[in-house]
């Protein structure tokens, strides 16, 4: 039976959830209501002139190629990255549960990628693939590839979608890891006595009792993707070579603090808002229809 948790006081409740909601009030709706102000607004650079313009933001936004193509980078970014860093956060949790010596090392060291803040573990990455003097670069020039992502775009891309799914592996590691060590053993054991090989113990076994913890890595990776990943595109690339880079999120800043196109920028904002909500309520209303809890 649930036990319900009854105050003397009916006002120490709301004393208890005041401070979130007063965060929530100053970080998300104050903000999300001023984007939603602005964007149906056109402004000059110091807001000495404001005229309502309506809709007009979203419709340039809508006919404009420049946007449009950060709309399909966005696409191509967030799903490579999403992909890249759960396949490979999977595959290191399934090592570091199989290990049987010095397990808490292995964790230890595979987490300490996520103290690293985005900006940060851009520059790492950009100095291991500089054109000049990066190691990386030089091991893959010795292959014979003509490596130099300031000219082209292909492998500028590759170069953000590595760093910031390197950034979110460590953090996808620990669910995986946590929900590893949360299946019995013993269904493992009487799969393997009948027969079933690793290869099929891990499909028909593991990775179903994983579903609730892929499904949650997913919407959180489609979130990071969308815009955490900010910090790592502007150290690395800042949009280019040629807007190869310039996602969504990259583009709001670019308009918004470079272009001082306050309105358009307001309107790219709401619209990715309205994106990654929409993306997080097909998640969840097909996507999770698969989850096995």
């Amino acid at each position: 039976m649930l036990k319900r948790v009854h105050f003397r006081s009916p006002v120490l409740p709301y004393l208890l959830v005041a401070p979130q909601i007063v965060i929530t009030l100053i970080f998300f709706i104050w903000p999300a209501a001023q984007a939603l102000y602005f964007s149906v607004q056109r402004q000059d650079a110091f807001g000495l002139s404001v005229v309502f313009v309506g809709l007009e933001n979203f419709a340039d936004l809508l006919d404009d190629p420049l946007y449009l193509n950060a709309f399909e980078v966005t696409v191509v970014f967030s799903l490579a990255t999403a992909a890249l860093s759960m396949g490979l956060s999977l595959l290191l949790a399934v090592m570091a549960d199989g290990a049987l010596r010095a397990r808490t090392g292995y964790q230890s060291l595979l987490i300490w990628p996520y103290a690293i803040a985005p900006a940060v573990a851009g520059i790492l990455w950009l100095f291991m693939f500089n054109p000049t003097v990066g190691i990386l670069a030089y091991v893959i020039r010795s292959f014979g590839v003509d490596w130099n992502y300031l000219l082209r775009g292909d492998q500028a891309m590759m170069l953000v979608i590595v760093a910031a799914a390197w950034k979110q592996i460590s953090y996808n590691f620990l669910f995986f890891l946590a929900g590893l060590q949360s299946i019995p053993r013993s269904l493992i054991e009487a799969a393997a006595i009948d027969g079933a090989g690793p290869a099929k113990r891990f499909w028909t076994i593991v990775f179903p009792l994983l579903s609730p913890t892929t499904f949650f890595l997913l919407v959180v990776n489609v979130v990071y993707a969308f815009f955490d990943t900010f910090g790592i595109i502007h150290a690395v690339t800042r949009g280019g070579p040629a807007r190869a880079t310039e996602t969504l999120v990259y583009k709001v800043f670019s308009d918004g603090f470079i272009g001082l196109d306050l309105g358009g920028s307001a309107a790219q904002s709401v619209i990715l808002m309205v994106i990654v909500v929409g993306l997080t309520v097909v998640q969840f209303r097909y996507v999770e229809r698969r989850v096995q809890y």
